[in-house]
C-alpha cells in the first residue's frame, strides 16, 4: 500500500484555522469588555461628581466664617446632607481656610453700596471630594467661596 505524503495535513490546517478564529474571538471579547469598563467608569465618575456637587450646594448654604469647622465632613454618607440623595454616595469637605495666594477679600457685588460704607466678599478655599461606593470612583474638586457681602472696614 502506498502512503500519501499529505496525510495529516487536513488536521493541521483545521487546528490553525481554529487558532485564528480563537484569536479573532479574543480580540472581539476584549474590545467589548473594554467598552463596558469605560462606560462603567464614566457612570461612576458622574455619580461621584454629582455627590461633590451636592456637597458644594450644601456647603454654600451652611458655611459660616465664624465657625468654619462646622461644615467639615470626612467620608460621610451623602444622605446626611439631604434626603433623597444617592445612598451609595459619600462626601468629604475640608475646613474652609483663607486663601494662601491672592487677596483675602474681593470687591462686593454691584448694587451693595450703602452710603459711604464699602462692602466686600471674604474669600475661602476648600476641597470637596465626592465618592461612589458602587462604582469605586472618586472626584476631588477645589472650591473657592466668597462670603458676604460684609462691611469692608472690619476686615482690612
Amino acid at each position: 500500500m502506498k502512503r500519501s505524503k499529505e496525510s495529516g495535513f487536513a488536521l493541521i490546517a483545521a487546528i490553525l484555522a481554529n487558532l485564528v478564529l480563537l484569536a479573532v474571538g479574543i480580540v472581539a471579547l476584549n474590545l467589548a469588555t473594554e467598552d463596558l469598563r469605560i462606560s462603567t467608569r464614566v457612570v461612576g465618575e458622574k455619580k461621584a461628581m454629582s455627590a461633590a456637587e451636592a456637597a458644594t450646594h450644601w456647603l454654600l448654604i451652611h458655611f459660616d466664617p465664624a465657625n468654619p469647622g462646622a461644615v467639615v465632613k470626612t467620608n460621610r454618607p451623602l444622605t446626611e446632607l439631604a434626603g433623597g440623595l444617592e445612598p451609595r454616595g459619600r462626601v468629604s469637605i475640608t475646613q474652609p481656610v483663607p486663601p494662601a495666594v491672592g487677596p483675602l477679600q474681593i470687591s462686593g457685588p454691584a448694587g451693595y453700596e450703602m452710603g459711604s460704607t464699602p462692602w466686600v466678599l471674604l474669600r475661602y478655599d476648600t476641597t470637596i471630594t465626592g465618592r461612589n461606593d458602587a462604582y469605586r470612583t472618586s472626584v476631588a474638586v477645589d472650591v473657592g467661596l466668597g462670603y458676604g457681602p460684609v462691611a469692608a472696614e472690619g476686615y482690612r
